[in-house]
């Protein structure tokens, strides 16, 4: 029976004379012990419909009730866990989480609250560490205190907005495991709102969808058996259906073709700072190692002598190949990127680009970074036209322009061009950066986690432009990335590396399929499944910091 229930619901808010409408005409039943998923885009008005169940905000339309009473303030049988952790600094973990035993159960004595305050602590993997503050946490462990305290006042329904994004993918993992422990334990009922499909499925009873006009979109019904294991999930049929239709679902509501192609791209050739006689020599690029890394170590001083982080990187990439570079935080991925970026001296060995040496940083290489760093009083198209004035000195002003404003529009900020960077949200600046590393034509495009700080659907969106954009122009590229999906959406080659230090080539998998890729031909694709489990098998293989001896090296140097 429904424990919770929106009657035709709808909430705005009003700035002047703006009125802008976040959720509208919301029906919608919550049962009791279920545990509910909310999946939607950054904007759809997630957090809105948390705040809504939890009494932090009113509805402007029609009526939220629990248990059949109206909603009209926060209570106690509400428990909410936030995406930010709002501790007391000054207080142990332990002095947390007895704040919200003591406004809770003030009649208890001081021993059977101690009691009380032990169990939730325990039951979220904290006993080591009770009485640090947490300035001594990390933030999967501060994470774990947020839940522990909403716990502690024995809710009869949890509302969690979002509170795994910030946290690393391993730790979002084990805490998502714990959170459906809690609640099948318990048999409170859940309500999760995030943007992550596949947490979505292996959490949920049902998924809604929200749609980005603030409508409930379509429900899903999760019919796999608990409890569902993550790598099990990889050959499930029933997740394959899942994850394919809900993803869908989700690109076709949140991901129309948002770029209008007026603007074509100028005939003008860019110079990458050398000589004449070497550009006329370079014009017919090497066509097989284009990019040649041969046994490059990387080697740092330390007070305990040498530490190599990256051993005999061995790697040649054909012109136009997409490899993406894939491993545990840790292993030297980023290392690899900024030496070839000419960022970071190479301590032995040499990397070769179009069969010169890689000495300092040069615009034929052109780097995007995870945050774009943009200048932020200057708009979109001045971020842009910085590298474009340099990379083609001999271009008319109007050719330099109409660079800049088709790779603007190819982003799909055809219409915010004209805005400052400080107006953009992080997405939209992530957009900004990959038209400004396309815009020099460089001859090889380096990608440090470009999306890592972004939103999965926001990346999904800006994957699909990334491919769009690098289908025309096939350069030459390397991605540094965590997730594996991404790793083999954009790749030709994956390419995983053995947990630092000295890391190094592990394995090499050829990904053999169709281009121009989008996400949703993949997921049907009958062998994207196998790829992806490659890439799991080897990446658990190698968790929690495992050395086992890379038994495929020998392929890296083929």
């Amino acid at each position: 029976m429904g424990i919770m229930k929106f009657k035709n619901v709808s909430k705005s808010f009003t700035a002047g004379a703006t009125k802008t409408e976040v959720l509208k005409d919301i029906n919608l039943e919550v049962e009791e012990g279920e545990f509910l998923v909310f999946l939607g885009f950054s904007g759809t008005g997630k957090t809105t419909l948390v705040n809504l169940m939890s009494g932090l905000e009113l509805p402007s339309e029609g009526e939220v009730t629990f248990k059949g009473k109206p909603i009209t303030e926060p209570g106690p049988e509400r428990g909410v866990i936030f995406q930010s952790y709002s501790l007391m600094p000054w207080l142990t973990v332990n002095g947390n989480v007895r704040l919200a035993v003591d406004t809770m159960f003030p009649d208890l004595s001081s021993a059977e609250k101690d009691e009380k305050v032990s169990h939730y602590v325990k039951m979220v993997g904290l006993g080591h560490a009770t009485t640090r503050r947490p300035a001594e946490l990390s933030g999967g462990m501060r994470q774990r205190v947020n839940v522990a305290r909403a716990l502690a006042m024995d809710p009869e329904m949890l509302l969690l907005d979002e509170p795994l994004s910030a946290l690393d993918a391993l730790t979002r993992a084990n805490l998502a495991d714990e959170i459906v422990n809690i609640w099948d334990a318990d048999k409170k009922t859940c309500v999760l709102i995030t943007n992550d499909v596949d947490e979505a499925i292996i959490m949920a009873d049902r998924i809604i969808a929200l749609n980005p006009d603030g409508t409930l979109g379509a429900q899903f019904k999760v019919n796999i058996p608990r409890p569902r294991d993550r790598m099990a999930m990889n050959n499930d049929a029933e997740f394959k259906r899942l994850r394919s239709v809900v993803t869908k679902y989700l690109m076709d509501v949140g991901i129309e073709a948002k770029v209008e192609g007026t603007k074509t791209l100028p005939d003008v050739t860019p110079i990458h700072g050398v000589p004449k006689a070497v550009a006329d020599a370079s014009k017919a690029l090497i066509e097989n190692r284009f990019l040649d890394f041969s046994q490059v170590h990387k080697v740092y001083p330390t007070p305990k002598g040498p530490l190599t982080v990256v051993e005999d990187f061995d790697l040649k990439m054909d012109k136009g190949e997409f490899i993406s570079l894939i491993g545990h935080s840790g292993c030297g991925k980023s290392t690899v990127l900024t030496m070839v970026a000419g960022l970071n001296e190479i301590s032995e060995g040499v990397i070769k680009l179009d069969g010169y040496d890689v000495e300092g940083a040069d615009p034929e290489r052109a780097v995007v970074f995870q945050s774009p760093n943009l200048f932020p009083w200057l708009t979109a198209k001045q971020n842009v036209a910085i590298g474009v004035d340099k990379v083609y000195p001999k271009a008319s002003r109007a050719e330099k322009l109409d660079v800049v404003e088709y790779y603007l529009e190819r982003v799909g900020l055809g219409d915010a061009m004209d805005k400052m960077a400080s107006e953009l949200s992080n997405g939209m600046k992530q957009r900004v950066g990959i038209a400004r590393a396309f815009a020099l034509s460089p001859k090889l495009l380096l990608l440090d986690e470009p999306f890592g700080m972004l939103d999965s659907l926001t990346r999904w969106e800006l994957q699909e432009v990334l491919m769009e954009v690098w289908s025309r122009t096939k350069v030459t590229a390397i991605c540094v990335t965590h997730d594996v999906d991404e790793a083999i959406l954009l790749a030709d080659r994956v390419v995983m590396m053995t947990n630092g230090p000295q890391a190094t080539i592990g394995k090499i998998v050829d990904v053999d399929l169709p281009r121009p890729r989008t996400r949703k031909a993949l997921l049907e694709h009958p062998d994207y499944y196998a790829y992806r489990q490659q890439v799991l098998d080897f990446l658990e293989e190698y968790e929690h910091g495992a050395k086992p001896k890379p038994k495929t090296a020998a392929i890296a140097a083929e």
